[in-house]
């Protein structure tokens, strides 16, 4: 498996990899290490591929604007190809490099399940968001899992309360049916059950259609859609699997503006290619979406790509995983903002030090604003010892045929069904697992 450097800033190059991109020489605490655990080949390469260039352009925007309070961010590609035993080959070959890996973001939910009771055991945080477990959320059980900014149940209620504003209420969506296709996997599987607690609450019916990976062939599944006719169709898919199902979708004339997927089935790879015939598809976005005009995405044009820095196409800067990318790179870095604040600014901060970051966040609009995410996000992200997700907000946009708009205000999820639900999932893993809820004395460590 192949290493490859995209971070940089740091300056004395000694090496290069087959790929042709160089490991800089620099010792292990004159750097805040990132791996990046990347899907670059694949079923899901044109969805993961843009994701890792934002995450790695990000980090050299930190560093062009002076580094974490001077210490350089390090970014090292490790691919996966988006299958979990390779990510957990991954992790195990990259977490004592340069000083200890600060944090991991596996862009995959298998990969989460798989690397969870690992970084537990290894002391370093795992942030996940948008993926993963949903019931990580609970950092009373989860120590070392950080959801931040949405988990599948956040995407899985704001859909439907999408949905509900579209049909005049919650109260009408009794006798509605409504399908999902899903991922037959644990990433797919991930959504139901919010899906399932809404549908016990609101009277209407869930028809559930898995799709094997990669989901090339969908025939039969739009055929049973045909046949149903449900009012309503949620896509849980990711990769190729995605633009089959619209373009199944449009074949078998069901209208594509009564179709909704999660944040990671509505983006432009998703998309480009079926163009008009994709008119009117909507998808839950995590907060935020394609901000080509973005402040920090004006930054990363004039600072990086502009110095000739860029690690992928200039064209796809501002692209909705793109952003996604920019995004997580900037929740790792503020973590460890944060944590120097609390073990020494301009310092090294060793993995522990930064879930530590993680957990107390803080990061109010202001600070977004700053950092050049206004109207990209909307602050507070907030975590705390119980909370490790800290924001329940996002978002639906629409497929115009050649771009996306949004189409909702923010939507928040409705914590007041979805903590019970988290917390009675993080107990029952407990239980699983032998582990008892942290006490209040390790919430301060």
């Amino acid at each position: 498996m192949k290493l490859r450097n995209l971070a940089l800033s740091v300056s004395m190059a000694v090496a290069t990899l087959s790929t042709a991109l160089v490991v800089p020489a620099v010792h292990a605490q004159t750097v805040q290490f990132f791996p990046s655990l990347t899907g670059r080949t694949g079923p899901v390469a044109p969805n993961a591929t843009p994701w890792a260039n934002g995450y790695a352009d990000y980090m050299k925007l930190v560093n062009a604007r002076g580094g974490i309070n001077g210490v350089q961010t390090l970014v090292e590609e490790c691919e996966t190809a988006y299958a979990t035993d390779r990510g957990v080959e991954c992790y195990e070959r990259t977490k004592g490099r340069h000083g200890g890996a600060t944090v991991y973001q596996p862009l995959s939910t298998g990969i989460t399940f798989a690397l969870t009771e690992k970084v537990a055991a290894d002391k370093i945080p795992l942030i996940t968001s948008g993926y993963g477990r949903s019931d990580s959320a609970d950092g009373g059980i989860f120590k070392w899992n950080f959801p931040l900014i949405g988990h599948y149940w956040v995407a899985g209620d704001v859909a439907l309360r999408h949905i509900a504003n579209k049909e005049g209420g919650w109260d009408k969506l009794r006798g509605k049916r409504i399908a999902v296709g899903f991922h037959d996997s644990p990433f797919g599987k991930e959504l139901l059950p919010i899906l399932q607690e809404r549908a016990a609450m609101h009277g209407f019916t869930l028809q559930l259609l898995p799709i094997p990976a990669p989901g090339v062939e969908q025939k039969a599944i739009w055929l049973q859609v045909r046949q149903s006719r449900p009012d309503w169709v949620i896509l849980q898919t990711w990769g190729v699997m995605t633009p089959t199902a619209i373009r199944e979708a449009a074949a078998v004339g069901y209208p594509r503006e009564k179709m909704i997927g999660t944040w990671w089935s509505g983006a432009e790879p998703d998309l480009r290619d079926i163009g008009q015939a994709a008119r009117g598809y909507n998808a839950v976005m995590m907060q935020h979406g394609a901000e080509k005009n973005s402040d920090v995405v004006k930054a990363i044009l004039s600072q990086v790509h502009d110095k000739g820095q860029g690690t992928g196409p200039r064209t796809e800067v501002g692209d909705v995983l793109y952003m996604r990318g920019v995004v997580g790179a900037m929740l790792a870095t503020e973590g460890v903002f944060r944590a120097q604040e609390k073990f020494g600014k301009g310092k090294h901060i060793t993995p522990e030090q930064a879930r530590w970051g993680y957990e107390n966040l803080n990061i109010t609009q202001a600070r977004l604003d700053q950092l050049g995410f206004k109207g990209v996000l909307r602050g507070p992200i907030s975590t705390s010892c119980n909370d490790h997700m800290g924001a329940a907000w996002a978002r639906v946009h629409t497929w115009t045929g050649n771009g996306f708009e949004w189409a909702s205000d923010w939507l928040q999820a409705d914590e007041q069904i979805i903590r019970p639900m988290v917390k009675a999932s993080a107990d029952q893993y407990a239980r699983e697992k032998n582990l008892t809820r942290r006490a209040p004395s390790d919430c301060q460590s």
